[in-house]
This record gives C-alpha cells, sequence and structure tokens, in this order.
C-alpha cells in the first residue's frame, strides 16, 4: 500500500525526498520506496521522518481501515 499520507506531508513541506532523505539519515531511494509502499520501515526511521515533517506517527503511518 503506497504511503500517501507521507507523500502529502512532504510535499506541503516543501521539501524534496533528497532533502528529506538527508534530514533522517537514509538515502533518497529509502525514501521513494517507503512512499510507494516497497520499504516497511523501522520505527526508528519513521520516528525520524515524523520529526522532520512535523507530523505524528497516526498522521504518516496509520492505515485507517474501512
Amino acid at each position: 500500500m503506497k504511503n500517501k499520507q507521507m507523500k502529502i506531508a512532504r510535499v506541503e513541506a516543501d521539501v524534496s525526498q533528497k532533502q528529506l532523505a538527508e534530514m533522517v539519515g537514509v538515502t533518497r531511494q529509502t525514501i521513494n520506496l517507503i512512499e510507494a509502499g516497497n520499504y516497511n520501515p523501522s520505527l526508528k526511521l519513521c520516528t525520524s521522518i515524523c520529526k522532520a515533517l512535523n507530523k505524528t506517527l497516526n498522521d504518516l503511518f496509520w492505515e485507517d481501515v474501512e
């Protein structure tokens, strides 16, 4: 499942994948894979991404099951 919430938050913050990757200490490809839903990040990486984008874990990584 694609992580649309993370991509939207990143775009709204006017941060590129490369910039976000540098902020959290991973490669741009890792950010791309997370957004595409092809990589399951560690909790540590999730929290780093949330801090960088000023969001909560619920904002970016919680799936609404309806």
